[in-house]
């Protein structure tokens, strides 16, 4: 099977393993739980299906965590803290180029995943918790949590036995042993049984209610160990924007990848498309778009020369800047000799329209001008959409000297001093429907 190219992202003087896969539309950092080693992952046809289903839905960034993989190891006598940790999830979304990304996170990654949140809120557009742990200790919330003696035969268990067929199951025998290969690839006893003990003094339930992104939660029926179902519907009650559903494992193995992928991965994809069908509906802004163009410019040209007209065209330019900083217009562009600009209400741009069409008569020139208003969406520094169209559309209909507007302008500013005549109903080219277009009739700023 095709694997992506591990690569390594650097806190430090410590090194990150990452791949990426998959092309969008947004990114996806997973940050798996136990077990965890990027180049590994793609020996298990189940993990690796896993992987490639969270490709059809985003740019997916993999990482092993520090201390497991093939990123930087630590020692039973060196395990970081948990704000560490965060820190190397920046440093390989900026190595993968990822400015805002969803995080996925099993387990005990799920720290690591909310204080990430709620340190980095501009980092992050959405959280997928997959049986997420936040706490490790029986509390007067969590009373369902393990008792310390059982963590601590846990952890004596993890130094006996990791890494051998004795842990956990597996769908059929070949995939069983890939998994003991896996778990000894991914962290050694003593790191892990290191960590676990310091995850013991771990809590990150306060910070729960700070989150503010839509959170999706996802929760295994099934009762596995220290995994238990209450931990995610006490973190979905706790995250203001958080919903839960659960899923059954079927009896078989705990781990995500196994009987659960398909369930997860629909519920990851829908979950994600709503988001990113949210982070577009941010992206447009209710703006008025006004197009102007001097008439009959190339026969003007023509007559009076290349020199002339340029300076000529020069002049217009400033006139016409001019008006858009009087009426707080922003120029999106300017092609050959006319502009295209926005405004936040329709009022300036109709008496910046106005204006402009009166000034540049004193150059001996006329311009037309068209108008609309509606919702643009944001391309970078640019906006673009069925609107600017419908603007530029209005303005090719105008006359020598005319400011046209389409009907949504005219009806906005109803109880203005500017009035307007009826001009008609167009086919706009490329634009459904028949418009209704408007000339001001008052000139008066």
């Amino acid at each position: 099977m095709e694997r992506p190219e591990t690569r390594f992202a650097w806190n430090g003087d410590v090194s990150l393993a990452y791949q990426t896969l998959g092309r969008g539309p947004g990114n996806l950092v997973y940050l798996q739980g136990y077990c965890s080693n990027v180049d590994l992952n793609w020996e298990s046809p189940y993990l690796a299906m896993f992987l490639r289903g969270l490709a059809a839905h985003a740019r997916v960034i993999v990482m092993d965590r520090r201390g497991w993989g093939c990123s930087e190891r630590f020692t039973p006598g060196d395990i970081p803290d948990v704000d560490v940790l965060t820190d190397d999830v920046l440093a390989v979304m900026d190595a993968a180029e990822a400015e805002r990304a969803s995080l996925l996170a099993t387990y005990e990654s799920a720290i690591v995943a909310v204080l990430f949140a709620a340190t980095y809120p501009e980092r992050v557009s959405s959280l997928v918790l997959v049986d997420p742990q936040v706490a490790y200790l029986p509390s007067d919330e969590m009373p369902w949590m393990p008792s310390l003696e059982r963590w601590q035969e846990q952890i004596a268990h993890v130094r006996e036995t990791w890494g051998t067929l004795d842990w956990w199951d597996a769908p059929d025998g070949s995939e069983r042993e890939w998994f003991s290969r896996y778990a000894r690839a991914s962290v050694t006893p003593g790191g892990l049984a290191a960590e676990l003990g310091s995850y013991l003094e771990t809590d990150v339930r306060a910070l729960l209610p700070t989150i503010q992104q839509p959170t999706l939660v996802l929760v295994d029926s099934d009762r596995f160990y220290e995994v238990l179902p209450e931990t995610g519907h006490y973190v979905a009650l706790k995250v203001p924007s958080a919903r839960v559903v659960e899923h059954s494992s079927g009896g078989g193995s705990h781990f995500h990848w196994y009987g659960r992928r398909e369930a997860i991965l629909a519920e990851v994809g829908r979950f994600l498309a709503r988001i990113g069908e949210e982070e577009a509906s941010f992206d447009r802004i209710l703006v008025t778009v006004l197009f102007t163009d001097i008439v009959g410019s190339t026969e003007h040209a023509a007559r009076v020369g290349d020199r002339t007209w340029r300076d000529l065209v020069e002049r217009h330019h400033e006139l016409v800047r001019t008006l858009l900083a009087r009426y707080r217009g922003v120029e999106m562009d300017t092609a050959g000799d006319g502009f295209f600009a926005i405004f936040d209400g329709p009022a300036r741009a109709v008496r910046c329209g106005v204006a402009a069409a009166e000034a540049v008569r004193s150059l001996g020139i006329e311009i037309r001008v068209g108008l609309h208003t509606g919702e643009v969406e944001r391309i970078e520094e640019k906006v673009g959409g069925l609107s600017v169209s419908i603007g530029a559309r209005v303005a090719a209909i105008a006359g020598p000297s005319q400011v046209l507007v389409s009907q949504t302008v005219r009806d906005l500013m109803v109880g203005s001093e500017i009035t307007f005549d009826d001009h008609g109903s167009y086919e706009l080219d490329g634009v459904p429907g028949a418009w209704r277009v408007y000339a001001v009739s008052d000139e008066r700023e």
